[in-house]
């Protein structure tokens, strides 16, 4: 055997990628990068800036600070704060001089409000973890294995085709065999490319990923107003009267019928408020743009596989309208592109395609490794 199809003979063994390791189903990713910023920014940033707000108020102690007669005793002061802070309703008087109330108590439940802001956010991910992702991991590790198969499969083709060559006395009656055997799809493995349109035809996976946007897009939107609101009626009044005539102190004449209150907290919440609502009108966007992926395909994978002659998803045109399960698929192979061990090799046979000078002698990798293999560089046009 001469030395250039020994070397060929190497070349093409080292090119089998090696069986996949059980460790390849634990790390697939079944979050895109972007959702798990999301999920971070959205479920994190309201629990953390409501710790701060718990931590402060343990710290500072009272809340609220009122301003008693001065003829109150200490015991009396203290009472007092307690149950303005306990009412937190506002007595004023409107433009013709009659009493209004006012109640001021969105602030007292202000933080706990942020703790369902967190849960709401939570939703959907918690959607996608019981309501998708088991499906999706099952599809995503199949494809992948079955990628690399046909990937394994197209290199033992070619050795195979090699040892043939080698042992034909008629190069041209070779040719002719390879090209009849391809105009007859003979090299195609058709198991993986009927599942993925099969998967062209789903609707699942697409439906609960725009349902979890469209219910993060919702309760972005309700918390930013719900922001506004508390900032147009509530988070502009840090001072308020107060009337302590209740209760046991209803009947003494002493009693003053308002007290003015000073909040405490107010300047804090008014910090956490503009925070949070201010980083969730910035997450907006993100979320469209997550949605809005869904509306062309990522062709570039599928592009690379190409080579392949099982492969033909996009050259006979089967992709259709981007929203179904496929295009959703596609999107989770981007992200675990790693665990995708024959796209990095594809994607460089691609590259040294793109740069041979004679493109028609090469259509798919099976031409590229022949070249590899010391075969005729040469074989009949139709």
């Amino acid at each position: 055997m001469s030395l250039s199809h020994t070397a060929a003979e190497y070349m093409l063994s080292d090119a089998l990628l090696p069986d996949p390791s059980s460790s390849r189903a634990k790390g697939l990713r079944l979050e895109l990068p972007s959702d798990r910023l999301l999920k971070f920014v959205t479920v994190g940033l309201p629990l953390c800036l409501v710790s701060l707000a718990f931590a402060r108020e343990f710290s500072a102690g009272s809340q609220i600070s009122c301003f008693s007669p001065t003829n109150f005793t200490g015991k009396q002061s203290a009472y007092a704060d307690t149950a303005c802070w306990d009412s937190l309703i506002h007595h004023g008087f409107d433009a013709e001089g009659r009493a209004v109330t006012k109640s001021l108590w969105a602030l007292k439940v202000f933080p706990y409000s942020l703790l369902v802001v967190a849960v709401l956010m939570y939703l959907p991910y918690l959607l996608w973890r019981y309501a998708a992702a088991p499906a999706l991991h099952s599809d995503l590790l199949f494809i992948i294995d079955e990628l690399d198969k046909s990937y394994n499969r197209s290199v033992r083709l070619v050795q195979h085709m090699k040892k043939v060559q080698q042992a034909s006395t008629e190069p041209e009656r070779f040719w002719e065999e390879y090209e009849r055997a391809r105009r007859e799809r003979y090299f195609e493995f058709p198991l993986l490319e009927r599942y993925l349109s099969c998967k062209q035809h789903a609707h699942a996976l697409v439906s609960i990923y725009i349902l979890r946007n469209l219910l993060l897009l919702l309760f972005l939107a309700a918390t930013c107003l719900y922001l506004v609101f508390l900032h147009l009626n509530i988070f502009f009044q840090d001072e308020f009267s107060c009337s302590i005539k209740t209760g046991l102190l209803q009947a003494e004449p002493h009693i003053p019928t308002l007290i003015p209150c000073k909040l405490v907290f107010f300047s804090v919440f008014q910090l956490i408020s503009l925070s949070v609502g201010s980083i969730y009108v910035l997450l907006i966007p993100v979320v469209i743009y997550n949605a809005l992926q869904l509306c062309q395909w990522d062709k570039g994978l599928l592009s690379v596989y190409e080579m392949l002659p099982a492969f033909d998803l996009l050259s006979r045109r089967m992709l259709t309208c981007p929203l179904n399960d496929l295009n959703v698929i596609l999107l989770f192979l981007r992200a675990n592109i790693s665990e995708l061990t024959s796209f990095s090799r594809l994607n460089a046979v691609s590259a040294l395609r793109e740069a041979t000078a004679n493109k028609e002698d090469i259509d798919t990798v099976i031409d590229f490794m022949t070249l590899l293999a010391g075969l005729e560089t040469t074989k009949p046009k139709h």
